[in-house]
């Protein structure tokens, strides 16, 4: 027993015999009794035995504890204490976290995991960070490797995610792994949480951090003096500092400076909600906190929930559902599970998972809501709540123009947003938002009253309707959504909302309002009314400062009666109006910008004022069959992108009027131009490449041609991407040299990494085309034409989505002339389809997910194609190979290489670099989904023509 007393750790095994001894009985009241009273440390081993059986006593163990028991004591009454007594020793004991052997293939397994457990317990030094370190290894392992390799000067590691994720965890195990190659380190912890207390708070953490390096206790008795006497001590002692939950860089600068203070081989470890402190500390490296997958929240809950791996039987359905609800964020699961340990009756299970569809959990809700009360900003607050409760999912551009028409200065609030980790734009440029944070800032709202009439905002139907039924709106309402519950129409007053005088945000779905339509709000911003059952905006509605009216599936078939001056509209949409006949006239609508009428199959006619818009960008008439000719005015339109007209099967003049499209022509141009090709017979030859027009037969395509003299180009890099050229020298015995182009579409860089080093030899050499890629996670398909054009059909057994379509060109040309400059146009040509595609040079060099995604929707199993790239500035094309990539998403790859991301600080010049280098090239953490890359290859073979 003295042993017992005297030690730091006591390592029980439970076995299936383990209570017919009365000894081992005795010592484990003794461990249990040191554990309350000594804080030791007890790590129950459960040996071939269930720790459920050892906690209730059940079955066989139950009948060996009773017998033990009276085997002790002679008398019923000792017995019976005796049994008690165990009893709850042993159910103690059983709860306690520990090692379960069936969890393991083999005893070896165990063992090695039990000593690694017990030599963390008995370290001080290391920090107790969680007791279910699942899915930790492999982001530990990868943030130390690259330390690893900046060992030879000053590294800065930044850790990024939302409140909940991980990030002290993480930053706590990394620390737990590395900290033992330092003579000198530090772990300061809770730092927004600790300055919030008050400014004062910033100089204990300086003794804090001055007392774990030199091991006493000095007294810093202002902010000044310790960040001088740290700043000394930092250029002699190679150090490993973590700095957990910073708020501000001021805070870093008070407690360790900059990276000019340490010595070389010294790491600082910053963690932060805000990734912009992270880029004004210009760390390294950013590690990006990504939820935890299904599988790893399910064990990470099972843990906290069952004390083991998985759920215990019976309950595998309801823990699924409910660590969905929590969505792979670690508080949530460990909060959620640790509550529901111990609970055994499913009615409580069920409860807790209604109640949390519902409703967030109080200690996960106060943790998140800590960014949001950090946002200085009350517009950015109101941002974020008008996006929980209305836009996610929407089109970031979308959003930002209304809530720039609330004057809310979207711009920067939105990007601001995302610096904090409480939104983040998703592959297709929409807006998201992890569930929880969305839960949170509803909840924010719900709490702010309980009377809904005096709410902000309104979205849940039950409550929208209650408001509308009985008039009980207030002006407090800025925004409502309501959305039939069925596929009828359901009908309100409209003088309902007659009190919202602020309502600034409005979406109906299949809802009608009876009534005069003067009691709207005059701040209407954003009108999104879908199924309108009127053929006609009654004469009552006028909304002179309405941003985004959406009309979509209406009855309409004229949208006013008279047109009414709106001079703040910008975005049009009428989509799917079946009825409708007419547009309205676009010189009331002076500053419209977007104008989308997609599949009004009745529209037979644009009002010719339309060519009067000077700030439109966009004209969309995908599928309006009615539709014979566009106003001649509509090719005069300077600020025009994107015109789009496929599925227009009446417009037969286009040829007499494309050519006189001022900005198609003169360089500035048309982003895509989407026409249907519905006859095709006749076949013209231009500049080397077969194309099939009947449609357009008068195109002068000669202002194409190869010979044309073209405006140089500048190239348009972003620097999100390290895309750079070089021009190396040609041979000096020669006029021309053969040179090879690099174009990728999609998100391609890996993949055009590995051509660059070993297409440009094989154009010469007659290569195959077929290469691997590393990994094996790519596969190619090619094609190969002779001059600028590739003709082929999409094979069959391609059994996934193209992930990227590279064209390799070989041309010959002066030095002067390179084809990333001459490049022009590239055209996409469907002859199974009949749609075209065209792209012009600028269109590529800034393509997105958007553009990507139409062009291999156009893009079947069997279709025959034909891509042709038009240069200018005399270039000779010799041959075009197109390659289809496809295998695991390139999107994929993306992702997975930014967990560990470079800083965003690098300044990308439009300098010439060789292509042989490797360069790392992982993106930033606001990284688009991979543009067009273009990469120019110089050739040591000569061509005399």
């Amino acid at each position: 027993m003295l042993a017992i007393e005297s030690s730091r750790i006591s390592i029980i095994v439970f076995s299936k015999t383990y209570a017919e001894s009365s000894w081992c009985l005795k010592e484990l009241e003794q461990i249990m009794k040191c554990r309350r009273n000594c804080g030791q440390v007890v790590v129950p081993i459960f040996h071939d035995v269930d720790p459920s059986a050892l906690r209730h006593q059940t079955g066989s163990y139950g009948i060996a504890l009773q017998t033990t028991a009276k085997r002790r004591s002679s008398a019923a009454e000792m017995m019976e204490d005796e049994f008690s007594n165990w009893n709850s020793t042993l159910t103690e004991a059983a709860n306690i976290s520990g090692w379960h052997d069936k969890n393991f293939k083999n005893e070896a397994e165990l063992i090695s995991q039990i000593v690694g457990d017990v030599k963390r317990k008995l370290d001080k030094r290391l920090l107790n960070i969680t007791e279910y370190p699942v899915g930790l290894d492999a982001p530990v392992q990868q943030v130390i490797q690259f330390i690893e390799n900046q060992s030879n000067k000053v590294c800065l590691i930044g850790i990024w995610g939302m409140g909940g994720s991980g990030k002290t965890t993480l930053a706590g195990a990394i620390y737990n792994k590395f900290y033992c190659k330092f003579v000198d380190h530090s772990f300061i912890e809770n730092i927004r949480e600790v300055c919030n207390r008050g400014d004062e708070e910033i100089i204990h953490l300086q003794e804090q951090l001055l007392s774990n390096l030199l091991k006493t206790n000095e007294k810093i008795y202002n902010a000044a003096s310790g960040k001088a006497t740290l700043k000394n001590i930092f250029k002699v002692k190679k150090a490993l500092i973590v700095l957990d939950d910073v708020s501000t860089s001021e805070q870093v600068e008070t407690l360790c400076g900059n990276r000019k203070y340490f010595v070389s081989g010294s790491v600082l470890i910053v963690t932060s909600r805000d990734v912009h402190i992270l880029k004004k500390l210009k760390v390294d490296y950013i590690y990006s906190i990504k939820e935890m997958d299904e599988i790893k929240s399910l064990e990470l809950f099972s843990w906290h929930a069952f004390g083991q791996p998985r759920p215990i039987e019976g309950f595998s359905e309801l823990s699924e559902k409910i660590v969905a609800c929590c969505g792979g964020l670690p508080l949530a699961l460990e909060v959620i599970g640790s509550s529901l340990s111990e609970r055994t009756r499913k009615a409580h299970w069920t409860c807790t998972l209604s109640k949390l569809r519902r409703i967030p959990n109080d200690r996960v809700l106060k943790t998140l809501k800590i960014s949001y009360d950090g946002l200085k900003d009350d517009l950015v607050k109101d941002i974020f709540l008008d996006i929980c409760c209305f836009f996610i999912g929407k089109d970031i551009s979308y959003v930002t123009e209304i809530l720039n028409g609330c004057g809310l200065f979207a711009d920067a609030g939105i990007a601001d947003l995302i610096d904090q980790s409480l939104l983040k734009v998703e592959k297709n440029s929409k807006l998201g938002m992890h569930d929880l944070l969305r839960d949170m800032g509803r909840e924010i709202v719900k709490r702010s009253t309980k009377k809904l009439g005096k709410r902000s905002r309104l979205w849940f139907h039950e409550d929208v309707r209650e408001v509308l039924n009985g008039n009980s709106g207030t002006d407090s309402v800025e925004g409502l959504v309501l959305k039939s519950q069925s596929n009828m129409n359901v009908s309100f007053k409209a003088d309902s909302f007659m009190e919202m005088k602020k309502l600034r945000l409005l979406q109906l779905n299949h809802v009608d309002l009876t009534g005069d339509y003067v009691h709207l709000s005059q701040k209407l911003r954003w009108l999104h009314w879908q199924g309108f059952t009127d053929d006609c905006i009654p004469d009552s509605f006028y909304q002179k400062n309405l941003v985004v009216f959406e009309l979509k599936h209406s009855n309409i078939k004229q949208l006013w009666n008279e047109t009414k001056l709106m001079g703040k509209l910008k975005i049009l949409n009428l989509s799917y109006s079946k009825h409708l006949t007419c547009t309205p006239d676009f010189s009331k609508l002076p500053n419209l910008e977007k104008l989308i009428m997609k599949d009004c199959s009745s529209l037979s006619e644009l009002h010719h004022s339309i060519g009067d818009l000077e700030n439109i960008l966009l004209i969309n008439l995908k599928d309006c069959t009615s539709l014979r000719n566009l106003p001649e005015k509509v090719y005069q339109l300077k600020s025009l992108k994107t015109l789009i007209l496929s599925g227009c099967s009446k417009i037969d003049k286009l040829e007499e009027d494309i050519k006189q499209m001022e900005p198609w022509t003169n360089g500035t141009g048309v982003k895509e131009i989407l026409y249907s090709i519905q006859g095709l017979k006749r076949i013209t030859y231009i500049c080397g490449c077969q194309l099939s027009f009947e449609v357009f037969p008068s195109v002068s395509w000669s202002r194409m041609s190869s010979t044309m003299e073209f405006p140089p180009c500048i190239s348009p890099f972003d620097n999100h991407y390290d895309i750079n050229f070089r021009e190396s020298e040609t041979s000096p015995n020669s006029n021309l040299s053969l040179r090879s182009l690099l174009i990728g579409m999609g998100s391609c860089h890996i993949v055009t990494d590995t051509l660059g080093k070993s297409i440009p030899q094989g154009l010469i050499t007659n290569y195959s085309g077929h290469f691997s890629f590393p990994g094996g996670k790519y596969h190619s398909w090619s094609a190969t034409g002779e001059g600028p054009s590739a003709r082929f059909q999409v094979p069959e057994n391609i059994d996934c989505q193209v992930k990227g379509i590279i064209l390799c060109v070989a041309y010959s040309s002066t030095p002067k002339n390179m084809g990333a400059e001459c490049l022009t146009n590239v055209l996409i040509i469907n002859y199974t389809k009949f749609t075209v595609h065209i792209y012009k040079r600028d269109t590529l060099m800034s393509f997105n997910y958007e553009d990507w995604k139409g062009l291999t929707s156009n893009l079947g199993h069997g279709d025959d194609v034909q891509i042709c790239l038009v240069f200018g500035h005399g270039l000779i094309v010799k041959e075009t190979t197109v390659y289809l990539i496809y295998g695991q998403s390139a999107t994929t790859e993306l992702e997975k290489s930014m967990e560990v991301e470079p800083s965003t600080n690098m300044e990308i010049e439009e300098v010439n670099v060789q292509l042989s280098p490797e360069v790392d090239r992982q993106p930033s953490p606001d990284a688009k989904l991979e543009a067009s890359i273009i990469m120019e290859i110089e050739h040591s073979i000569s061509v005399r023509l």
